[in-house]
């Protein structure tokens, strides 16, 4: 028995991510008392693997095939349930990503396991197996009783943290022999942003609603933003008018994020927004209107107008970091 742990990689390196999800199934496996299988999919080098050993995995399993460079859901689902069959795995560990969205549900069907979607902690009970996990677009929590024999876990970013330990890991590498038929996506050209962070990656963000008026007025956001070392989003109305990329877009039709730091200027905090940002350790309303919804939401609140608050954040910074 044990807990299988997928550690998604981008271009062979992992991110603190992939390490959360290693911490989080080592939890899990100390409840059972069993041990971590962390599986990769993908070009790693070894010094790369074994840092997964470091945040508790006992053993790393490597797949490898030059057909696997880009996500094909099918093809990793596969891989996936054979690996937690051979393993004897128990419970499975992904995140609760694009990757994870796509691979989860076809590996429930594959190994008949239930799945446990947006779960932002550690199971509150191994029998009866019960989990955490949120419901109504953020707005509720829900405690759900997974009654299969394997249960599939989808984890929420930044919401367990990294736990280093002395633990040290195996590497087993296993060849993957793959038909080019079976790659049903294939990967014409990839077009990746630099200069900036990402905004799921990022672990502090700086995001702006209609309250600040106007595209000019964008300026203290993104200095805010590069002064905190994060990434900067909007609201949909935002994106909508064409103030901000699509891209930053914040929201239930848009990115679902999880940082440490959520700064919200000028955002109402209607429903289909804080289900994207709700997850957050640490929410910071700056609105005019005291009863706007964001507050509810928000751990620290500031009632004001957010064309003349974030000037004097940015000059409190700045005093800071002299």
């Amino acid at each position: 028995m044990s807990v299988l742990v997928f550690t998604e990689n981008w271009d062979g390196k992992f991110k603190k991510l992939s390490y959360e999800l290693v911490s989080y199934a080592r939890s899990v496996a100390d409840m059972m008392n069993t041990d971590v299988v962390a599986l990769s999919i993908g070009q790693v080098e070894d010094d790369e693997l074994i840092k997964l050993g470091s945040y508790g995995a006992s053993r790393i399993i490597s797949v490898n095939n030059e057909l696997l460079k880009g996500l094909d859901s099918q093809v990793y689902s596969s891989i996936i349930a054979d690996i937690a069959i051979k393993s004897d795995s128990k419970v499975m560990v992904i995140s609760h990503n694009n990757t994870g969205k796509a691979v989860a549900p076809r590996l429930s069907v594959r190994l008949k396991a239930g799945v446990g979607a947006c779960v932002n902690g550690l199971p509150i009970s191994i029998d009866p197996f019960i989990v955490k996990k949120r419901a109504f677009s953020g707005n509720a929590w829900a405690h759900t009783v997974i009654k299969t024999g394997i249960r599939i876990l989808t984890i929420l970013q930044n919401s367990f943290g990294t736990k280093e330990t002395e633990n040290k890991a195996s590497i087993e590498k296993i060849d993957r022999d793959i038909e080019p038929g079976m790659i049903k996506t294939n990967v014409i050209d990839t077009q990746k942003q630099t200069g900036k962070i990402l905004l799921t990656d990022a672990e502090i963000v700086v995001s702006g609603g209609r309250g600040m008026k106007s595209p000019d007025n964008w300026g203290p956001i993104i200095e805010l933003a590069e002064l905190l070392g994060g990434a900067t989003a909007c609201s949909r109305p935002v994106s909508d008018e064409g103030w901000r990329p699509h891209e930053e877009h914040t929201g239930q039709t848009g990115k679902i994020i999880s940082p440490n730091l959520y700064i919200a200027a000028g955002i109402s905090g209607a429903t289909q927004h804080l289900a994207g940002v709700s997850s957050s350790k640490y929410i910071v309303a700056i609105n005019i209107d005291k009863d706007a919804p964001i507050f509810e939401a928000a751990q620290y609140g500031i009632v004001g107008d957010a064309l003349k608050v974030l000037p004097k954040l940015v000059e409190k910074v700045k005093e800071i970091k002299k």
